[in-house]
């Protein structure tokens, strides 16, 4: 009986768990709305014809939204279950972890300058000027932000489910998520395939780091923009 009991509990905390990593998609997803809905309406124009300052209220305006829902669900998540995932040392990662850790972001770095052409970074800002590259990248604080409490809170749900913390949950559940979404928003099928794999490397690199979520969050910031 306290065994049936437990397993209940456990489904069901697990069930709240990824509740919360969806909310964190579903919170991403509110830039589609802005961009292809409520803006155009506004401008009388797609994104592509959006010149500097619609373009900068566009990010200030999902940056502010995506920063809400991210505090909603860390909220929720430590006034609910008692998570408070920003705590914890890297002073923990073995140097064997580091190794793996430096492996997984040359080779994800390798792979971004591949499909540039170059480094991400130095092209964006040489593209868009100074001030438009300053909101940018802004923008895609928030945007790690809340892509990384997609991992995570999958990767606590399964982990509650399934009682293995060896396996990447969390970057499975990234991958399909953000994948489908770049496939829609990109309308490439290729793109949302990397998403998968770059969401597969996230995971993985995620418990390398021993679930530190400051370190965590600095690495995929680093790797997404570079």
């Amino acid at each position: 009986m306290e065994t049936a009991m437990k397993t209940m509990t456990d489904k069901k905390r697990g069930w709240g768990l990824l509740s919360l990593g969806l909310d964190a998609f579903a919170g991403l997803g509110l830039e589609v709305v802005y961009a292809f809905l409520l803006e155009p309406l506004l401008y009388g124009a797609s994104m592509e014809g959006w010149n500097t300052w619609q373009t900068i209220v566009h990010w200030i305006i999902t940056c502010i939204s995506w920063g809400l829902v991210a505090a909603w669900v860390l909220r929720t998540g430590e006034k609910k279950y008692g998570l408070k995932l920003f705590e914890g040392s890297l002073k923990t990662v073995k140097l064997w972890q580091w190794a793996l850790v430096a492996a997984g972001a040359a080779l994800k770095i390798y792979a971004s300058v591949m499909d540039w052409g170059g480094f991400k970074v130095y092209l964006e800002w040489k593209s868009h000027g100074t001030l438009l590259f300053i909101f940018q990248y802004i923008y895609y604080v928030f945007e790690t932000l809340l892509f990384t409490l997609i991992l995570v809170f999958a990767q606590l749900a399964f982990e509650t489910w399934f009682k293995n913390r060896k396996i990447p949950y969390g970057g499975i559940v990234m991958g399909l998520t953000w994948g489908l979404a770049h496939i829609f928003t990109k309308g490439s099928l290729l793109i949302g395939l990397e998403g998968v794999a770059i969401g597969l490397l996230f995971g993985s690199l995620y418990l390398l780091l021993n679930r530190n979520l400051k370190g965590t969050m600095v690495l995929f910031f680093l790797l997404f923009v570079l």
